[in-house]
């Protein structure tokens, strides 16, 4: 399997429904790539905590990148700092 090099991004609001919708994106981004279950269970909790868990409120950016053998995943929100984690990407 190829290394996996991609820049995918979106504007969502922060409320429960655009989270569920999110949930489901990253689950399915993250599946894609071949993360195992408790991996993409993690990293929903981390994201879900990121954009419903900040004290800003409002609409954000979210990216998920990968390059180079790792994913980046990056919340952006005006007034805020940006939230990002990063994970190598699962080797086939």
């Amino acid at each position: 399997m190829p290394d996996h090099e991609f820049l995918f991004a979106l504007e969502m609001a922060d409320d429960p429904d655009t989270s569920r919708m999110l949930g489901e994106l990253c689950a399915a981004v993250l599946g894609h790539v071949g993360y195992p279950p408790p991996a993409i269970a993690e990293v929903n909790r981390e994201l879900h905590d990121a954009i419903l868990g900040s004290h800003h409120t409002g609409r954000c950016d979210v990216r998920f990148v990968a390059h180079r053998g790792e994913l980046q995943i990056v919340v952006a929100r005006v007034g805020a700092a940006e939230w990002r984690t990063t994970r190598r990407l699962p080797t086939p």
